[in-house]
């Protein structure tokens, strides 16, 4: 074993993975484009955007150029009572490509401490306002991230079992695809004419690590709608959905009605540095505009707007809105449709939906869908054995290239899946 693996494997704890019984991990020395370099040799195509954050291709030069030149400025500084052109120009930025009324930007440094803001911005607008609103209602199925507060708002399961009672409750409400939006909905308005409800969060349109489960964007809309009436906060978790997977900017832009609070990071940066973005509207900053010291948002972190990471996320922003980008994005969402009709009524296949760049399928099996399905660990090493990094969800496979990739390797994944199949 290379000495570097033998390294890792005494001082090393890995996300998401057993310290016994787990293959030894790959060691990655370079990446370029779509492909990830092995020590020995390997060129494994990146299909899940490791992780979903990446979205330009590995190792980008203009990102990586950015970073380089605001390096030798400035590499960081602390952003209470400070701030620098970087984060001035993203906040601009982002500002051009959100929703029209998202009105401020607050820094974090990830997907999960962007829901944490998000959460706690929706809590204090009311205890600023001195009114006693305590609950909130999420959709079953959720995942919103692994510290506390995300944790709470997510759906219970082997991640949140052992800190199950330090969570703080919610109003599940059922998933609402299109079998039981009426009955999702009926939940939904009895929960909010309880008349105590704070706020309401989703993922938009696709719960990612709920199994890449969609739904249509008319039901979150008369949810949204609903909630607005009875004074109840909206929070969309773009995390996973945002900077151009689901076909448009945000899976939010599909809404007529616009969520109070947004939660972004992943794609933000490029997929280079670690990231969170909250934004909110004018109504959520008009409960923190005061004299009064005490009703401020009492939050930081250490690192919040590194210099560095907002380089590389308007780096990442210059490539998302140039029009070849936008062009590869429109292709992709076209060749993962098309593929997806391909594998309809497949033998194999007990379901697959796509949505702009994502395209996901639930391989045939006899148990439910679930992470901990056997079916994972035999789809994640046919894959790896090709040289395709597929990460499955359980029993669902599911392909979310960067938009570097070309139509001849999205077809070569695609092509690669089907083949999978044949041996079911």
């Amino acid at each position: 074993m290379d000495e570097r693996l033998i390294k890792d494997k005494n001082n090393i704890w890995h996300p998401f993975t057993p310290l016994r019984g787990a293959d030894d991990p790959l060691l990655i020395t370079s990446a370029s484009g779509i492909y990830l370099h092995t020590h020995d040799g390997r060129k494994i195509i990146d299909a899940v955007s490791s992780w979903w954050v990446n979205i330009h291709g590995h190792s980008h030069p203009h990102i990586a150029e950015a970073l380089a030149t605001q390096a030798r400025k400035l590499e960081h500084v602390i952003f209470a009572g400070f701030t620098h052109e970087p984060a001035i120009r993203l906040s601009e930025n982002l500002k051009k490509i959100l929703p029209n009324n998202q009105q401020k930007i607050f820094f974090s440094d990830n997907g999960s401490t962007a829901v944490e803001v998000a959460l706690k911005m929706a809590m204090q607008y009311w205890h600023n306002k001195g009114i006693e609103k305590k609950n909130i209602i999420a959709l079953q199925g959720a995942y919103h991230g692994d510290t506390f507060g995300s944790m709470s708002v997510g759906d219970r399961g082997i991640f949140t079992d052992p800190f199950a009672r330090y969570l703080f409750n919610v109003i599940p409400v059922d998933f609402p695809d299109e079998a039981y939006e009426e009955k999702a909905f009926e939940q939904f308005k009895s929960a909010i004419d309880g008349g105590s409800v704070c706020a309401f969060i989703f993922e938009p349109l696709v719960q990612g690590a709920g199994g890449m489960r969609m739904y249509r964007p008319e039901i979150l809309d008369r949810m949204i709608a609903y909630a607005r009436a009875y004074d109840v906060i909206c929070i969309a978790d773009e995390v996973f959905t945002g900077f151009g997977r689901t076909g448009r900017m945000f899976a939010s832009d599909y809404l007529e009605h616009k969520p109070d609070i947004m939660a972004l990071s992943k794609g933000l940066t490029g997929g280079t540095l670690p990231m969170g973005i909250t934004t909110c509207s004018q109504q959520i900053v008009s409960a923190f505009e005061t004299d009064d010291f005490l009703k401020t948002f009492f939050h930081g972190h250490s690192y919040t707007a590194n210099p560095l990471a907002c380089a590389a996320a308007n780096a990442s922003y210059e490539l998302l809105t140039n029009a070849q980008c936008q062009q590869n994005i429109a292709r992709i969402t076209q060749q993962q449709h098309a593929f997806k009709l391909r594998l309809q009524g497949h033998k194999n296949v007990r379901t697959v939906r796509s949505l702009g760049t994502l395209m996901a399928l639930e391989v045939q099996t006899d148990a439910q869908t679930s992470y901990t399905s056997t079916a994972r660990k035999k789809i994640y090493h046919y894959f790896l054995e090709k040289n395709i990094l597929l990460r499955p969800l359980g029993n669902v496979i599911y392909v979310l290239p960067p938009y570097v990739i070309t139509a001849e390797e999205l077809d070569h994944v695609h092509n690669s899946i089907e083949e999978f199949l044949t041996t079911l």
